[in-house]
């Protein structure tokens, strides 16, 4: 599960940004995950807990933004959401379909104290 390892990178990340501005806690962490991104966000939430024990993160709350996957056809011009098995363009089937949103995994907003 390679979840866990974001995880940790998410904590991580949001500790150094907090101690930069020299808060003393981590109230809440915003994510932002694509669903082309191969993360799954069940599972970070899952992690989240654990990892964050005994981290300014501790007791802070997780918010997951999902963003859709969204890709475009260069033959056709075809715009649409796809997801991780969609590879051909469904209006021409050419397989140059160019991924517009979906693959982010970010850290967004983090809101301290």
């Amino acid at each position: 599960m390679h979840e866990l390892g974001i995880t940790q990178s998410i904590i991580e990340i949001a500790q150094d940004h907090a101690r930069a501005e020299n808060a003393a806690q981590v109230l809440s962490v915003t994510v932002e995950i694509g669903a082309l991104s191969g993360v799954v966000p069940d599972a970070v939430e899952f992690c989240f807990e654990a990892c964050s024990k005994e981290t300014l993160l501790d007791g802070a709350r997780l918010i997951i933004e999902f963003v859709p996957g969204r890709a475009r056809c260069s033959a056709c011009a075809w715009e649409d959401q796809i997801d991780q098995l969609t590879y051909t363009c469904p209006g021409c089937g050419n397989l140059s379909l160019e991924r517009l949103q979906g693959e982010e995994l970010r850290v967004k907003e983090l809101e301290i104290d």
